[in-house]
């Protein structure tokens, strides 16, 4: 039985996987993003957190086992709804045995989705990948120097877990966080569409406009947002690139 930290567990979740799901947020990222929304998801400790003047403690650890209990509590309405659990964070793989525990102790009997930025060791990620059902992968940008500028790593080993979920026979979900004056080109579009766009199990590409709301949870946990771009302006949208590479394309 291992261990894992998480720092939030949200219920009837429908923007994480098909159907009614539940979604598991766990702490600790590699990256450091601009943009990130779940700052609070970046440590891989449980922190302080500032809400509504009253403080908390976010993040907490929980057993393998007990974790797997609370899912399959839910088990029935998965099955009514199609649904199931998706993982997300924070960086999930950072945690992979103990998410590798969990999934031997819920599957087959319910469905299971992760969320991931893809930045982990080659090996870890052929590992874990195909123990899910749905892999649903963020694609920051196809440069290596503006993505190391605006997440503080470069892409190579991303792009290299890429190439092999494009080959694995996974189904899988393109993100793209639209980041105005970042990522939001026409060509990083079309660079993105060429690595996916013979890949069979790709089920489609989702856009995610920035939000500007991404910044509040900062003074929460006692830091400053620095984006360094302009978070008044809103990304561009190109759903054509993709949708003249035959791929599916919507935005959320």
């Amino acid at each position: 039985m291992k261990k894992g930290t998480i720092f939030s567990i949200e219920e009837f979740a429908i923007h994480d996987g098909p159907g009614i799901r539940t979604t598991i947020f766990l702490k600790g990222c590699p990256l450091r993003c601009k943009w990130c929304h779940n700052p609070e998801g970046i440590s891989p400790q449980p922190q302080y957190m500032i809400k509504k003047k009253e403080q908390s403690i976010c993040g907490y650890e929980i057993s393998s086992e007990a974790l797997a209990n609370q899912i399959l509590r839910n088990q029935n309405i998965y099955q009514l709804n199609e649904g199931g659990v998706t993982f997300t964070g924070g960086e999930p793989l950072l945690q992979s045995d103990f998410m590798i525990d969990v999934l031997e102790r819920v599957k087959p009997d319910i469905h299971v989705a992760i969320e991931t930025s893809g930045y982990i060791d080659t090996d870890t990620f052929r590992k874990v990948a195909p123990m899910f059902n749905l892999v649903m992968m963020d694609i920051k940008h196809t440069n290596p120097l503006i993505h190391k500028q605006y997440t503080g790593a470069d892409n190579k080993v991303i792009l290299k877990n890429l190439e092999f979920l494009c080959s694995s026979g996974i189904d899988f979900i393109i993100r793209i966080p639209l980041i105005p004056g970042v990522n939001d080109s026409e060509d990083n579009m079309r660079k993105v569409a060429s690595l996916i766009k013979d890949a069979p199990s790709l089920l489609r590409v989702e856009l995610l406009p920035y939000h500007q709301t991404a910044g509040a949870k900062y003074t929460m946990i006692g830091q400053e947002y620095k984006p360094l771009f302009d978070t008044e302006k809103k990304p561009a949208i190109y759903k054509n690139v993709f949708e003249k590479a035959n791929i599916k394309v919507i935005t959320l």
